[in-house]
């Protein structure tokens, strides 16, 4: 239907290996492990996800777990309940009480991230 954003979704018995690439929104549910490069996306970790990866997107929202570099030229946001070990690179960055970061944070004049 037009004007209907796309959105893609990785379920929870899902396990994917390698490289994700593409332009539309994604939803994370199951384990990922390599990279994950969205053009334009919004990322979404979901909270039963394992992510192991490397992950640059428009805008990344983590509600599970996540152990590699977060590059954002948009908005990083970790919810309550959320994991990251690794480093962030963004232009805004959110933090929920009860979530948990290990890692740097780099934030950037808006347009200036490079993915």
């Amino acid at each position: 239907m037009a004007g209907e954003a796309v959105q893609a979704h990785l379920g929870k018995s899902i396990v994917v290996r390698g490289e994700v690439r593409g332009s539309e929104d994604l939803i994370i549910e199951g384990r990922v492990e390599g990279s994950v490069m969205l053009n334009n996306g919004r990322l979404t970790i979901g909270p039963s996800a394992r992510v192991q990866a490397d992950l640059a997107a428009r805008d990344v929202l983590v509600l599970g777990a996540v152990i590699g570099n977060i590059s954002a030229s948009g908005r990083v946001e970790l919810r309550a309940g959320s994991e990251v070990i690794g480093d962030i690179r963004s232009t805004r960055l959110a933090v929920e009480d009860n979530a948990v970061f290990r890692g740097k944070v780099e934030l950037a004049v808006s347009g200036a991230v490079q993915l």
